[in-house]
Parts: C-alpha cells; sequence; structure tokens
C-alpha cells in the first residue's frame, strides 16, 4: 500500500507512484480537494465544484476517480452517515472528526490524552491495536447561534 503523501498541488508523481495515469479528470479531482476551504467533501461537492469551474466531468466519473484515489491510498473515504461519503487527501497521521448533526460540517482534531486513553483500553483488553476511529457528533457553533437566534423573542414594537 503506497504511503500518504504531502499535497502542496497535484502532481503527476503521486498518481505515477501510486500506479495510476495522470489523466486530466484525475488531476482536476486532485486540485479540487488541494484548493477546497474544506477538507472533506463528498462526491457531489466535487462535482459542483467542477461544474462551477466550467469543466467538464459528469458525475460517474467523479464518483469512479474517488474510487480509483482511494484505492490507491491518495484519498481517504469517511462514512459518518450511513449512507453519505465524504472524502479527504490522505495527508497521513491521525486525527479523529467532530460531526455536526445540523449542517454535516466535519472538523479534525487530535487530543493526545484521547489517543492515550484509546491504546490503554485496547492494552487492558488484551487487543492489539491496529487501526481506530473516534466520531463526535454534535451541533457546531454556526447551527447553535442559529438556532438561538430562532428561539429568540420578538423585538418589542416601538409603536404606541
Amino acid at each position: 500500500m503506497p504511503s500518504a503523501m504531502s499535497f502542496e498541488r497535484p502532481d503527476p508523481i503521486h498518481l505515477k507512484r501510486a500506479g495510476l495515469k495522470a489523466t486530466s479528470p484525475r488531476m482536476r479531482i486532485l486540485e479540487v480537494f488541494r484548493t477546497s476551504a474544506r477538507r472533506h467533501l463528498s462526491a457531489e461537492d466535487v462535482y459542483r465544484i467542477l461544474l462551477a469551474q466550467d469543466e467538464d466531468a459528469g458525475l460517474s466519473t467523479v464518483y469512479r476517480v474517488l474510487n480509483q484515489l482511494v484505492q490507491a491510498d491518495i484519498l481517504l473515504r469517511h462514512s459518518f452517515e450511513s449512507d453519505h461519503a465524504v472524502f479527504e487527501l490522505n495527508e497521513g497521521g491521525h486525527h479523529d472528526h467532530l460531526i455536526c448533526v445540523a449542517c454535516g460540517r466535519v472538523e479534525e482534531f487530535r487530543d493526545e490524552g484521547i489517543e492515550q486513553r484509546q491504546r490503554q483500553v485496547a492494552a487492558d483488553n488484551a487487543f492489539v491495536l491496529r487501526e481506530h476511529m473516534l466520531v463526535l457528533y454534535g451541533v457546531c457553533p454556526e447551527c447553535r447561534a442559529g438556532a438561538d437566534a430562532a428561539r429568540a423573542p420578538e423585538p418589542l414594537s416601538t409603536q404606541a
């Protein structure tokens, strides 16, 4: 399995090392991940971004290329919700995720205390830890602010 790679910009060498040709769709999709403000994108997100850039790519092509990039270990696939997958560049290093149940926002975090505790739990149960994933579900600050605003009382009328 190829090792995680650094993606300062899409590079045909990354694809070649993974056993893939540097086709235009692969390069464009890698560029989307490299330049997106969001690290976790669904196939539909990638498709919409390509359309907004006037790129000619079908949704089936996006799905096919994403799957190829996952198989090549260039992208990671996460299924935080049972029927919805998101992808991120495999840049190496472990991290966990916070998921907003209201808007679907995905945030990454790393906490060494949590990591140590997970290793200890595995050891206490005589498990040899191969990999793990921690996902915390909650409501992000923006959604909480929106909910608080929706519950706020109506302003008092100044008319008499």
